[in-house]
């Protein structure tokens, strides 16, 4: 039986959290089009009884800056790495290799821990996917390079097979029917977060948290009463969340309350409002909560 931690890393939209949730068969990650959706470290679990079990970090994209806020989010990637048994190096195989890249090979190559390089989008035939390789190659010196296409579910099975191949040798973690370790709240705001990036990724993408302000079960009905807050640094910001005559926030209700209703086995009922906090991302305790 084999089991271990897998540190997926890359450049902003690589794919990782889309393969993520297609290797674990459900949404652990939430995604969109905006880079570096992905805030924190998110556990998702892949179980096969008979072979192992592999538990993956799926990290913040690897993005070169000073602001502190995306030095947090660094900082996940690097104690990510620290965790792992192997590392998972998802590369968009339909962009060149920029700084970023070498940041990363650097990082990888310091690790120590055993690589698959992960070409990932090869379903979009990319005419410089094996200069790509060749560059790789001699940057790092990976057990494996692997063609998968996330969206299309291409090459997925045989890349299990390779993780489970370089994990150590080891009971199961998580009971096999575990498929994240995630509290149901930080779920919840996850989701909420990710249709409210969708609807104002030009405007606000960066700038919004989900604040849960509280929740509370009904036994009777089966129902989940959730208040949540999405939170803005600016008062200029809260008319893109609120639309005309409410129009987006509604809507960002709707589509968070339907997917969560998919995901939990009892009813959700959601209250969404808008609030300020000017700077949040400059404030060393709520980053590090929001980060943690």
């Amino acid at each position: 039986m084999k089991s271990g931690f897998i540190a997926i890393v890359g450049r902003p939209s690589a794919g990782k959290s889309t393969l993520l949730n297609t290797i674990c068969g459900y949404k652990i990650s939430i995604t969109a089009e905006s880079p570096q959706t992905t805030r924190n470290k998110i556990r998702g679990i892949y179980t096969n009884p008979e072979v192992g079990q592999l538990v993956f970090l799926d990290t913040p994209g690897y993005h070169i800056s000073d602001k502190k806020f995306n030095n947090y989010m660094m900082e996940a990637v690097h104690s990510s790495l620290k965790e792992a048994d192997v590392v998972m190096y998802v590369v968009d195989s339909t962009k060149t290799l920029g700084k970023e890249e070498q940041e990363i090979i650097d990082i990888v190559n310091k690790s120590r821990k055993p690589l698959i390089v992960v070409l990932n989008k090869c379903d979009m035939k990319s005419k410089t996917l094996d200069e790509m390789k060749g560059l790789l190659l001699v940057n790092i010196k990976p057990k494996e390079i692997l063609e998968v296409s996330a969206l299309k579910e291409e090459g997925v099975e045989a890349l299990k097979t390779s993780l489970l191949n370089y994990c150590p040798t080891g009971p199961l973690m998580y009971p096999p029917e575990f498929y994240t370790d995630q509290e149901p709240e930080f779920r919840m705001a996850e989701i909420i977060r990710e249709k409210a990036i969708r609807r104002v990724k030009d405007e606000v993408p960066h700038a919004v948290y989900v604040e849960m302000a509280d929740t509370e079960f009904d036994q009777e009905t089966n129902t989940m009463w959730v208040r949540a807050f999405l939170t803005v640094e600016q008062d200029s910001q809260k008319g893109f969340l609120i639309g005309h005559q409410g129009e987006t926030i509604k809507k960002i209700r709707v589509g968070a309350q339907r997917e969560l209703n998919k995901i939990f086995p009892y009813k959700i009922k959601l209250d969404l409002r808008v609030k300020v906090n000017k700077r949040w991302r400059r404030k060393d305790y709520l980053v590090k909560g929001i980060l943690k």
